[in-house]
């Protein structure tokens, strides 16, 4: 029985189900990830950001929370506002793997 969460996540990844959803569901946490740390590294409130961009406040939050799924154009939108690009990039399944088994 798995005892830590990522022991957990290990093993639901054997189903092919589970494993399919949670690829899925990747490049929004990724996206999430790094809004979040962009923010913080710029040393912004999301009150901050929302004054310098026009993007409300709460939906720099349902972005940082996972609850909405921002477009390209919002993204880019507070990129700028943090004086930083908006970078997209489309990697290869087994490198992601590999990178967050060296993250964990």
């Amino acid at each position: 029985m798995p005892r830590t969460l990522k022991e957990f996540i290990a093993e639901q990844q054997k189903d092919p189900e589970f494993a399919r959803a949670w690829a899925e569901g990747e490049g929004a946490y990724q996206a999430q990830r790094a809004l979040i740390r962009a923010r913080i590294d710029a040393g912004m409130s999301q009150r901050e950001l929302s004054q310098a961009t026009g993007v409300p406040q709460k939906t720099i939050s349902l972005i940082e929370t996972g609850d909405t799924n921002p477009t390209v154009r919002t993204l880019n939108k507070l990129a700028m506002g943090m004086g930083k690009v908006l970078k997209i990039s489309i990697e290869d399944q087994e490198a992601m793997k590999t990178d967050q088994a060296m993250e964990g």
